[in-house]
This record gives C-alpha cells, sequence and structure tokens, in this order.
C-alpha cells in the first residue's frame, strides 16, 4: 500500500505534467449513489487497490462517446456507442488527434466537446450510511463507486492538504468520504461533499468481510486494450459519426455496440483473414456526475460478452481523412 507522502508525491508531479503539456456489469456491486436525493447525504469508506503497482487507491477511466443518430436496416432512434480512450494506456489516441484540431475554430468547439473523451473514476469500499433503498444488496458488502470529475476534485484536493495525516483508507485511522447532493440551475451538484473530519476504524464486520472476500483489482474493471484491428473499428466509427451516418451492426456488432444491442454475425467485409477480437463491448458506461450536467440514471459498465471469431472490418478511404477534410466535412453539415 501506498503511504500518504507517495500518493502527494504522485499527484504533484501528475499536475506537473499536466501543465507542461497544456464493463461494468449490470451487477448491483456498484453503488448508485447518483439515485440519492436532493438534500442527502450517502457516507463511503474507500479501501486501498489490491494491485500493489497502484499508489493510488482508484483507477482512470476514460471513454470516448460515438453517437449515431440511428442504426442501419432499424427502425430505431439515435443510438450511442462507447470505446475506450488509447491514452489509457499511454497511446496515441487516433480520435483525439483529430477532434484537438477542432478546437483551434471557436465553431467547433461544440462538436470538440462532445467527441473529448469522458473522464471517471473507479474506488472500492464499505457504504457506512445510504438514504437508498436498494431492492437487493451484494452478498459482498465491499462495492465499487464510479465517481465523476467534481467529486473526484475533492478527494483529491483533500489529499494534498498537509493537515491530512492519515491514509484516508487506513483500516484504523483512515477517514469516511460524505457524498452531499444538492441543485444547482436545475443539474445536481455535489460541490459540498467532503471529508469526515474524525478519523476511526472499520468495524469488526468490515475486517471480515475483507478477509472472506478480498480486495478488488481496480484495474480489473477497466476496459481492455483494443487490439490494432479494434483500433481501426473505432475510427471507422467515429468518422460515420461525424459524418451523421447511421451504426452498422453488420460491420461494428461483433468489436463495440450500443447497450442491449445483441451482436451480429457474418461477412459484411468479405475478408479471407480473421484475426480473433477481444470480446465485443457495450456501450454502457458508468455514469459520471459533473457539476454541469444532470444526474444520470444508473448505468451498467461495459460487459465483456463472448463472441465468434468475425472477419476484418477493412477501414474505407474515409478513414485517412486528415483533419483539414473532418473540418471541412463538419462545416459544410453545420451550414
Amino acid at each position: 500500500m501506498a503511504t500518504l507522502a507517495e500518493i502527494r508525491a504522485k499527484l504533484k508531479a501528475q499536475d506537473t505534467k499536466s501543465q507542461g503539456t497544456g464493463s461494468f456489469g449490470g451487477d448491483n456491486a456498484i453503488y448508485p449513489h447518483w439515485n440519492i436525493a436532493e438534500g442527502s447525504e450517502a457516507v463511503l469508506r474507500f479501501l486501498p487497490d489490491s494491485d500493489p503497482n497502484n499508489t493510488f487507491f482508484w483507477v482512470e477511466r476514460a471513454m470516448i462517446k460515438l453517437p449515431f443518430n440511428s442504426v442501419k436496416g432499424e427502425s430505431t432512434g439515435s443510438v450511442q456507442v462507447q470505446v475506450p480512450c488509447m491514452e489509457m494506456w499511454g497511446d496515441p489516441c487516433q480520435i483525439l488527434a483529430e477532434v484537438r484540431q477542432w478546437f483551434k475554430d471557436k465553431s467547433l468547439e461544440d462538436m470538440g466537446r462532445k467527441y473529448w473523451k469522458k473522464r471517471s473514476y473507479i474506488f472500492q469500499g464499505f457504504v457506512n450510511e445510504s438514504p437508498l433503498q436498494e431492492d437487493t444488496t451484494p452478498e459482498n458488502p465491499i462495492r465499487r463507486f464510479i465517481i465523476g470529475p467534481q467529486i473526484f476534485n475533492i478527494i483529491r484536493g483533500a489529499l494534498l492538504d498537509p493537515e491530512m495525516e492519515n491514509l484516508p483508507t487506513d483500516y484504523d485511522a483512515g477517514v469516511d468520504f460524505r457524498i452531499n447532493k444538492s441543485s444547482k440551475g436545475g443539474y445536481a451538484d455535489y460541490s459540498t461533499s467532503k471529508w469526515s473530519r474524525k478519523e476511526s476504524a472499520i468495524t469488526a464486520e468490515q475486517k471480515q468481510a475483507i478477509d472472506t472476500h478480498g480486495l478488488h483489482n481496480l484495474g480489473d474493471f477497466l476496459p481492455k486494450k483494443p487490439s490494432e484491428v479494434e483500433q481501426k473499428v473505432m475510427k471507422e466509427m467515429f468518422e460515420a459519426s461525424v459524418d451523421g451516418q447511421p451504426y452498422d451492426p453488420d460491420k461494428w456488432s461483433q468489436y463495440f455496440r450500443p447497450a442491449g444491442m445483441a451482436q451480429r454475425t457474418g461477412d459484411p467485409v468479405n475478408a479471407t483473414v480473421a484475426p480473433k477480437p477481444a470480446p465485443a463491448m457495450e456501450a454502457t458506461a458508468a455514469p459520471v456526475t459533473p457539476q454541469t450536467t444532470p444526474a444520470p440514471a444508473p448505468t451498467p459498465e461495459p460487459v465483456a460478452t463472448t463472441t465468434p471469431e468475425p472477419a476484418p472490418v477493412t477501414t474505407p478511404a474515409a478513414t485517412d481523412n486528415k483533419a483539414e477534410e473532418i473540418l471541412a466535412m463538419i462545416r459544410a453539415r453545420q451550414k
């Protein structure tokens, strides 16, 4: 387990770096704090990650939402597919490489924000107090928490405060975190969330739960790194989304698909060699609760499902479009 000093050093190093560079399953292990009523409070006790290589007691998740107005060959309405941002693994992201260019044009900033990566943070721990009446609770009381940027910044800021002497995840001298929900401008607001002032020990029952069930490796709840073929599919879907084309399940559902959509098998691209892809990811993201967005309905993590070995997707010529061509395409559509 990393010390508080090590966490502070790494957080400060990340600040310096940023300043210089300018599936979750449908199980109820995820505590839906976004469903608490306005004016209520949920009290959580975070636990450390079981991964000894993780300095923090959370992992960061970055996803890109690709909206489509329709599904090819179906009468359904708009759908949304989520794909992982390659920057999670320290690799260049082809999608963000394109989107970054849009922020050079003020008329494209809104479009850029729509396609920019959305961050969320995965924690684990106990729910010490809950205003929710959940239909069922898991046998393992160690829950997962999907935290949005607004709450995360409060958590992070307190860790850098020199007055915090012990790790908040310490079993004997840690502190609870209190999520308070209010409303601001008609949207959910969590700005009054805070760490408890008093240190406390976890209960004997909670210690027994840790011994019985063990701590999660939080990295297990991150998306699997896309293969080279899947990265091409992600880029192709991105370009189709920007161009206003419908989602094509025959081409893409083997790899990434909207929530609730079944995979389609077949050979839409008539390829002769079929590399085995990773399981398809359903686009059901963990909820993010920033200050300026409505509190989302509970949505599960992307689920990896076992799929037959499909043929590879061939990327059309549009894949090689440069940023200038995409900018021109967007401007034309806006006019």
